[in-house]
């Protein structure tokens, strides 16, 4: 008998996707941000995410892999915890960053033995600090200092580890660890940086990092994360968009299930020059930073929520993503409908899932814009088609309620309830559960949202 059940609080979802990855990154420097924005492996919802993937570790000179911040190995015992409450969450390590502004990798790819002994060294700490998998976070190979020959030794290291990982495996009978890597969204970048087809065979999943195409770097404001290219365009920048990027992925070779999607949960700011304060506005560098964050032309998602409750909202049609400014300050960011559309984008693409940067700049707490604890990661699992969470507690009853079989023999998606428009229906392989806008919205459903009366 299906049970119905009931969750509070405002959920969006579009058209239900069968990606199969949702990875979350968390970084390491959060912990520092002060008050409610302070984040630690606690702040995690353990049924979030498939995957969390910890940011970030290095590699020291003698090419091993090394910690970053004092409590590291700290965070990845309270990190791993969460497996006891989810025994199906994987988590990978992330290497990368820049000692004295070079990447490690560089000194580290240069020969076969400097490789080999980073390739010990990863496989014994991961299996030390009970990750399942390493995640590469280069940027980027034949970039800032790394000579054209590392776009071939990149490929020769994620081989080279791919073949370790499976030998490791079988000897000692477990399970194999992954293989990811965070690899460029620029068509130049990609180019330069990766033989595609060789490293995509051996990647169990790659992450394109489908942000920053447009920050207070450029003398006009542009989106952080477009789905598409836009009519103030111009020259390479018509290709500064998803679409683009992630099409030029599939056309080297990559295949599209190993391909996750980047969501950012945070956007880009621009201070204007003048009075205009459109897309392509003229722009004099960065916004002030935000008070969390504190870093120009950065905000998080909580800090938008602050910002956006006294701006003036618009949404870019062309590109599916919205922009809000309020005096001289702009900013390009996500919300959930642009997430909806994203999701609607890479279900028709056949991607492998979605990876998020981050858990700490979405509104973990749930303190700043009242929409309950991750809103804009919630939203986006909801409409990736992953079921309910078992934190979700059946509602009591004591006859049988006809809503109950109201998803019988239903496709899998979101329906309205006539009976109660501040109320929709989820329908989950059968199950029929009761979600309820926030206060004061109702359930459309040409929009599948809760959105004004």
């Amino acid at each position: 008998m299906a049970k119905l059940l009931t969750v509070v609080g405002v959920l969006f979802a579009l058209h239900m996707a069968s990606s199969s990855k949702l990875v979350c990154h968390m970084t390491n420097w959060a912990q520092y941000r002060p008050s409610n924005a302070k984040f630690t492996p606690e702040n995690i919802d353990p049924f979030l995410c498939t995957h969390i993937i910890y940011s970030l570790a290095s590699i020291n000179s003698f090419n091993q892999i090394s910690a970053i911040e004092w409590n590291d190995e700290q965070q990845y015992s309270r990190l791993q915890t969460l497996k006891k409450v989810n025994p199906e969450l994987q988590t990978l390590l992330s290497v990368g960053g820049t000692v004295y502004g070079v990447s490690p990798f560089i000194a580290m790819v240069s020969t076969p033995e400097s490789r080999s002994a980073f390739i010990k060294s990863a496989i014994r700490y991961l299996r030390t600090h009970s990750f399942d998998g390493l995640n590469l976070a280069w940027e980027y190979p034949a970039h800032n200092g790394s000579p054209e020959q590392d776009r071939t030794r990149f490929t020769l290291l994620i081989q080279e580890l791919s073949k370790a990982f499976e030998n490791e495996a079988r000897e000692n009978r477990k399970t194999q660890l992954l293989l990811s890597a965070s690899v460029a969204a620029n068509l130049a970048t990609i180019d330069r940086a990766y033989e595609v087809e060789n490293i995509s065979s051996h990647l169990d999943f790659i992450n394109v990092l489908t942000f920053d195409f447009h920050g207070h770097w450029e003398a006009a404001t542009g989106h952080n994360s477009p789905l598409y290219h836009s009519s103030s365009d111009f020259g390479s920048y018509v290709h500064h968009n998803i679409n683009s990027s992630v099409s030029y992925w599939l056309q080297l070779g990559a295949p599209a299930e190993k391909l996750l999607l980047g969501f950012p949960t945070y956007g880009r700011t621009f201070r204007l020059a003048g009075a205009a304060n459109g897309l392509g506005a003229p722009s004099t560098g960065a916004a002030d930073a935000g008070p969390y964050t504190r870093t120009a032309g950065f905000w998080s998602y909580y800090e938008i929520c602050e910002f956006i409750s006294s701006a003036t909202v618009e949404w870019i049609s062309e590109q599916d993503v919205p922009y809000a400014t309020y005096g001289s300050a702009w900013v390009g960011y996500d919300d959930r409908r642009s997430f909806s559309s994203k999701v609607q984008w890479l279900t028709a693409s056949g991607l492998g899932g979605a990876h998020v940067w981050t858990l700490d700049l979405d509104d973990f707490t749930g303190s700043f814009c009242s929409t309950g604890s991750y809103p804009l990661i919630n939203h986006l699992r909801m409409s990736m088609g992953f079921g309910p969470k078992p934190t979700t507690t059946p509602a009591p009853t004591t006859t049988r309620d006809p809503l109950a079989d109201f998803c019988r023999g239903r496709p899998d998606g979101l329906y309205e309830n006539v009976s109660d428009k501040g109320s929709y229906f989820q329908c989950f392989q059968g199950i029929t559960y009761l979600h309820r806008c926030q206060p004061g919205l109702v359930y459309w459903d040409s929009c599948k949202c809760c959105n004004w009366p």
